[in-house]
């Protein structure tokens, strides 16, 4: 079951309470974290080492759902929500959505906001017309797509704010450690991992990944940096496409 993406780091203060242990779906993984918040299809968690993270309720091993509704449980503004679309790529979108459709989902999320009003749309189309609403490390992400020629989406990224090379192996590193925590409690160990890519080996233009994660509903998840002239940032990428590892002699 792919596992919807509606989880980016935040940097809450918030008290937390005793530690528990919390389970994927399916049983498979576990980790220490301490309960925070819940706001509708949503639980914040602290995590044993102090980050904090927001999960999918529906997520969650059953014994934990439970938990919470005994607990914590959902208040009346809470159970009109939707349920969560299982085979969603990022948030509630898909792979083969066209415009209309992604544009109607993201404007009702709670995982990401317009960062600019409707009358750029129309000229400026959707790259970089929403952000997510919290920070990963300290940097929030903005969406960008791909489109098959038919106007269906194939290709959802997320690129953080972008910063000068001093920033790289400071903050940008930082970022990209987050999301390996992040991606690895969603989709499992990733198929490939290597080091953070080195500044000097991105081109104008280019995105160098260092992480490659399968999708359970079809495609690929690439986790590294890119650069658009002397700025640089950490960028996710989901494609339709399946990429394979690659082999080094």
């Amino acid at each position: 079951m792919l596992r919807t993406i509606l989880i980016l780091m935040l940097g809450l203060a918030a008290a937390a309470a005793a530690p528990r242990a919390w389970k994927s779906a399916d049983g498979s993984r576990s980790f220490q974290g301490s309960f925070v918040a819940r706001d509708g299809r949503q639980v914040t968690i602290r995590s044993a080492d102090g980050r904090i993270f927001m999960l999918d309720v529906e997520k969650l091993h059953a014994d934990d759902r439970g938990w919470l509704d005994l607990n914590h449980p959902a208040g009346p503004e809470d159970n009109g929500e939707p349920k969560p679309d299982d085979s969603a790529v990022f948030d509630t979108l898909n792979f083969g959505d066209n415009r209309e459709t992604v544009l109607k989902k993201l404007k009702q999320s709670t995982v990401v906001e317009m960062a600019m009003g409707d009358a750029f749309l129309g000229r400026l189309g959707l790259n970089g017309a929403f952000r997510t609403k919290h920070r990963v490390g300290d940097l929030h992400g903005t969406l960008f797509f791909e489109w098959s020629p038919a106007g269906l989406m194939r290709e959802v990224s997320i690129h953080t704010q972008a910063l000068p090379q001093d920033s790289y192996n400071g903050r940008l590193a930082a970022t990209w450690r987050e999301f390996i925590t992040l991606m690895t409690t969603l989709y499992g160990q990733p198929l490939q991992a290597i080091d953070f890519p080195k500044s000097a080996d991105l081109e104008d233009g280019a995105f160098l990944a260092s992480h490659l994660w399968r999708l359970d509903g079809g495609g690929s998840a690439l986790l590294g940096s890119a650069r658009e002239g002397n700025s640089y940032m950490v960028v996710v990428r989901f494609t339709q496409q399946t990429i394979e590892p690659l082999r080094i002699p």
